[in-house]
């Protein structure tokens, strides 16, 4: 082990947890400031988002959301890549999935539809990140500034599709018609009643894959260990053999799918139809996800549950104590981010001068 470097049980699962248990402390005190217990309040939000059916159902929903988002900012991650435009992305992965759905909806069951879908919304999310990725690998332009952009454009581009193109004759809002039966998912409350009217769907076994397949693509494939390589030492990486270019534009187009695929959970799964900004944010909640989770695929999946918790919980925490507004759960999210990114050095000094020293002792001696 390198000087200062911790036990991976330390650096993948007791730093997170101690950024969260500060983060959780904080949002106590500031519970406690505007007059509400925080234990009653910290109750609430766990009853609400694991005590019934319905909230676990809406919980593992918003976790399914927010694992696609999670692992596309990773997988950008370990090449090095920061990719903050997971949310433009996202919705272009919906306009592919709203046409795999409209074109077939009326002609095939959903499980011939969903295979399309699957490859129409990775194949138009990959797309969307692959201008960014060749102006950063060609061009020199910073991959940050234009995945921002892109975002911005996403968002035009699904405006004027929704209002001027593929909105629904006969409706004012901004959609496509109602998928038929052949471009929704199944819920899974069709087969397990508890939970309620949650719309948790099977596009949470495509999550579920997605987790498998990262971690396979990044440990255990020569894509993943020049990924890495680059990432740790583009320098090197190159002397190696490996194209920057090469590299760069594969981890985004991949990065940019994974990020496409979010939207086959609320567009074929949720809504039946295509909506106009029905990312909600997710694709930004993803970078903490992805901070959080330190970039690993079981680690992604704890942060995207935990994150799924504070959306579902949150909603029963505002409705049930009057001082805690849905802002307050927004603040509590943010303390969240700001202890798993910024402040993700806190307790690190510590817990190397703890564990550093003990893991050097058997090589010692």
């Amino acid at each position: 082990m390198s000087r200062g470097a911790l036990p991976g049980w330390v650096d993948y699962g007791l730093v997170p947890l101690l950024n969260v248990v500060a983060a959780f402390l904080i949002s106590g005190v500031v519970v406690l400031f505007i007059g509400e217990n925080p234990l009653e309040a910290a109750r609430v939000l766990a009853y609400g988002a694991f005590g019934y059916g319905d909230g676990l159902g809406h919980t593992l929903f918003y976790a399914t959301n927010f694992v696609f988002t999670g692992l596309a900012v990773a997988v950008a991650f370990h090449a090095g890549l920061f990719n903050i435009g997971a949310e433009g992305q996202a919705a272009l992965g919906g306009l592919g999935c709203a046409f795999a759905c409209l074109a077939l909806d009326r002609y095939v069951p959903w499980w011939v539809t969903f295979p399309v879908a699957i490859v129409a919304a990775a194949a138009f999310g990959a797309l969307w990140a692959l201008i960014p990725a060749w102006l950063q690998a060609a061009r020199g332009s910073h991959i940050v500034i234009t995945t921002i952009m892109f975002n911005f454009i996403a968002s035009a581009l699904m405006s004027w599709l929704l209002v001027d193109v593929i909105k629904r004759p006969d409706s004012m809002q901004p959609e496509t018609r109602t998928f038929e039966a052949g471009g929704q998912l199944p819920q899974f409350r069709e087969f397990i009643p508890d939970l309620g009217q949650s719309p948790l769907n099977v596009s949470a076994i495509i999550a579920v894959a997605a987790l498998v397949g990262v971690w396979v693509l990044i440990w255990r494939t020569r894509l993943g260990y020049a990924m890495r390589a680059f990432g740790l030492n583009p320098t090197a990486a190159g002397y190696a053999g490996i194209s920057a270019v090469g590299i760069t534009v594969v981890a985004m187009l991949i990065s940019g799918g994974l990020a496409g695929l979010m939207s086959l959970n609320e567009v074929m799964g949720a809504q039946g139809r295509l909506l106009l900004d029905f990312t909600a944010g997710a694709g930004f909640v993803g970078i903490a996800v992805a901070l959080m989770g330190r970039a690993h695929p079981v680690g992604i999946l704890f942060a995207a549950i935990l994150f799924g918790a504070l959306y579902q919980g949150g909603t029963d925490l505002a409705f049930e104590m009057q001082n805690i507004t849905r802002d307050m759960i927004i603040v509590i999210q943010g303390l969240v981010i700001l202890f798993a990114g910024a402040l993700e050095h806190m307790f690190r000094p510590a817990l190397i001068a703890l564990f550093a020293p003990r893991a050097a002792q058997p090589r010692a001696a």
